[in-house]
């Protein structure tokens, strides 16, 4: 199946590429204009009812119209000359509020199909500092707090406020929420600029420098970039038809997927074209690349199968940020190598030997070079190399010993939120800027007078870590009422979470109201519920993942003995790999531990991903060993073959994911990935798995075992003189092609 739809791509070139380059331009379109409309910032949305918090948040909406998000953000009010606030000065915070909220502002002219924001901001009044040193506001916006249509509308509305207040001798700071997502942005936009033109500038380079050729370097860029927009369209437009909500994070990590795996698998399609126009210098174009194609292709095939099996199974997860996020790359990655099986090799057959210009080297493959080494070295020394390679993985495996996981931002940049958080912070308790909010609902039908409240409220006041306790507040029909709590602590610490799933959801549960249900919701009972799901789906995607990751190897490789060595390579490298980001951001920078989400999104990321190169090398193993030469002949010809490309796209794909790392919040997420793919090219698939080769001989393919004959008197080969050296007895190239 594989072999005919790339051959039909090459047939009808022109038409796969007018059809690729418009569907391309059509999705981007509907993608840019559709994410944001597709996207839930609150991490509370994605848990399942059945949770604490996720039953607040339920009152909240049905009882409150209320769905509290990250749009709202704290404003403090203060003198400019830092002395206390006057009664004058508190009339002129009121006037100016007042005016703030009757002002419409408007948003900058949106884009093709894009929502307009322009709105009134709402400003409500806070709580005073008890020192009367400053006022705290309420400012509240609507829409998706990552849209960056919305966030203009913010920064329009806070500069406003800061303009107006200092007219009045006041300063203005704001904090939380939007405000702090905003911060955070601009603090980074440079910085995420820079590391994306580097990552772009890696990826011409290397081509550059491997090819010698500038169409080489950057053709693949131009056919990932309509690929990606095809496939990020359809993802939005899914889920839009669907109904779905996605995670903000989706796009970004969407679009470094498939820039890594788009790169990889058009490099893994340049080589065996180069190799093929080698071999046969009168061949045209078109058949070189259906032929070309048609080789590698089945191994591209099962490396995207691979990926899409293994995080569509976190469709089974109750936690609904990765349940979504699975399917949603699931589905990218499914356009991605459609993609990569009929565009690229059409743009093969359409610039042909072209491709290479200007470079002529090419032409001629160099006898002895550093694959060839490598080939010789891990098939004459196939025990050091196994034994060295285990020690590797096993040493940064040993890291993960006592990992632990956080829920804590690590990272993030000191920005005038974090700021005027602290302020606050000094006077108040310290989760006055984030609070928590107590919903109580009757199911007996009677209304919730005060009096049957103020046991709750009194217990509430007494429990360890709650400072302060604010009276209830009904709603319109008096069934139901919500009660603002705020921590002694930050509520983005663990502490918070240890204090909320404790004390005080135990004061909750021993003193609500006969006839009542009461929950608490806000960020450190969202995040203690979430580290109950994702445990769970931890137990529940790993065995599932790694079934369906077994199952399409032994349907591509028709073995079990391959697959199982493949198998246990790639989990050492999840191992090692985490094992690695628990050395350095637990032990060597002092953090708590870990973000909660890495294991998982790490042992699929790398898992999957590096299961690509060793279905690769393992790929042309298979097919050298259906040749007449000795096992380990075999071997170091699919090393030779293959090491450039693995090596070539495994630093691609590493550096895609390393600029990840630019942006805080995903710092260890872009590390140990990077980490990962590296290992899992370098070490796993060119000297670990190469090597099990060479030891197991044709026993690794059992039970299919193909009996190896003897090749022609004339054939040029080396004979193995003993286990360290080989001895060659024709003069011509030991590997070169008969």
């Amino acid at each position: 199946m594989v072999r005919s739809l790339t051959a039909l791509a090459t047939r009808r070139r022109w038409v796969t590429i007018v059809v690729w380059t418009l569907l391309g331009v059509a999705l981007t379109v509907v993608g840019q204009s559709m994410m944001f409309s597709v996207t839930e910032s609150q991490t509370g949305d994605f848990l399942p009812k059945s949770y604490d918090s996720a039953a607040a948040l339920d009152i909240a909406e049905s009882e409150f119209d209320a769905k509290p998000d990250g749009n709202t953000a704290t404003l403090l009010v203060a003198r400019a000359d830092g002395k206390k606030l006057t009664p004058a000065d508190r009339k002129a915070i009121d006037a100016t509020a007042d005016g703030l909220t009757s002002r419409r502002v408007a948003a900058p002219t949106p884009e093709p199909l894009m929502k307009d924001h322009s709105q009134k901001p709402e400003v409500t009044p806070g709580a005073l500092a008890p020192d009367g040193s400053f006022q705290l506001l309420s400012v509240s916006v609507t829409g998706n707090v990552h849209d960056p249509g919305l966030q203009d509308v913010y920064r329009e509305v806070r500069d406003t406020a800061k303009e107006e207040f200092r007219e009045h001798g006041l300063r203005a700071g704001f904090t939380g929420g939007i405000a702090a997502t905003v911060d955070t942005r601009d603090a980074g936009e440079t910085r995420q600029k820079i590391v994306g033109a580097l990552t772009m500038g890696l990826i011409v380079v290397l081509n550059v420098v491997v090819f010698r050729s500038v169409l080489a370097a950057l053709l693949p860029l131009l056919a990932v970039t309509i690929l990606n927009g095809a496939a990020t369209g359809a993802v939005a437009g899914t889920a839009k038809l669907l109904g779905i909500t996605l995670d903000p994070s989706t796009p970004a990590l969407i679009h470094v997927v498939l820039l890594g795996i788009g790169i990889d698998y058009f490099l893994f399609l340049l080589f065996r074209f180069r190799e093929q126009l080698r071999a046969h210098p009168g061949q045209d174009a078109a058949t070189a690349a259906a032929l070309a194609s048609g080789r590698v292709g089945g191994a591209i095939a099962c490396a995207g199968l691979t990926i899409v099996a293994a995080f569509a199974t976190l469709g089974v997860a109750s936690f609904g940020q990765l349940k979504i996020l699975g399917p949603a790359i699931a589905v990218s990655v499914l356009v991605m190598l459609l993609g990569s099986l009929t565009l690229m090799p059409a743009l093969l057959a359409v610039t042909g030997r072209a491709m290479f210009w200007p470079a002529r080297a090419w032409k001629q493959e160099r006898p002895g070079g550093l694959a060839a080494r490598l080939g010789l070295f891990v098939t004459t020394r196939p025990v050091l190399s196994v034994v060295g390679s285990l020690a590797l993985l096993g040493a940064l495996a040993a890291g993960a010993v006592g990992v632990k996981m956080t829920y804590d931002p690590s990272g993030q940049p000191r920005t005038e939120s974090v700021k005027v958080a602290e302020e606050i912070a000094r006077t108040l308790p310290a989760g006055a800027i984030d609070q928590h909010t107590v919903y109580v609902r009757g199911d007996d039908g009677r209304k919730l007078a005060g009096d049957r409240l103020s046991g709750l409220v009194t217990a509430l006041a007494a429990t360890e870590g709650v400072g302060q306790v604010s009276r209830p507040v009904l709603n319109a029909s008096g069934t139901a009422a919500r009660i603002p709590v705020a921590l002694t602590v930050r509520s983005d610490t663990q502490q918070a979470r240890d204090l909320i799933s404790g004390p005080v959801r135990s004061t909750i549960g021993k003193n609500t109201p006969e006839g009542t249900e009461a929950h608490i919701t806000g960020t450190a009972a969202v995040f203690a519920d979430v580290s109950v799901a994702v445990e769970k789906d931890l137990r529940r995607v790993f065995p599932i993942a790694a079934g369906l990751i077994a199952l399409i190897l032994l349907i591509l490789l028709r073995s079990l003995v391959a697959p199982l060595i493949l198998l246990v390579s790639v989990g050492l490298c999840f191992a090692a790999t985490l094992g690695a980001a628990v050395l350095l951001f637990q032990h060597g920078l002092d953090r708590p531990g870990v973000m909660f989400t890495l294991p998982l999104v790490l042992f699929l990321f790398v898992v999957a991903l590096g299961t690509d190169y060793n279905i690769l090398i393992s790929d042309r193993i298979k097919e050298e060993m259906e040749r007449p030469v000795p096992a380990w002949h075999a071997v170091a010809h699919a090393i030779r073959h293959t090491a450039p490309a693995i090596t070539t796209a495994g630093l691609v794909l590493a550096g895609s994911f390393a600029s990840l790392a630019a942006d805080p919040a995903n710092q260890e997420l872009g590390f140990a990935t990077a980490l990962g793919i590296v290992l899992a090219a370098l070490v796993l698939s060119l000297v670990l798995v190469p090597a099990m080769a060479v030891l197991t001989g044709r026993a690794f393919w059992w039970p299919r075992r193909p009996a190896p004959t003897p090749p022609p008197p004339e054939s040029p080969v080396l004979v193995p003189t003993g286990p360290r050296s080989h001895r060659r007895v024709h003069p011509a190239d030991p590997f070169a092609d008969r």
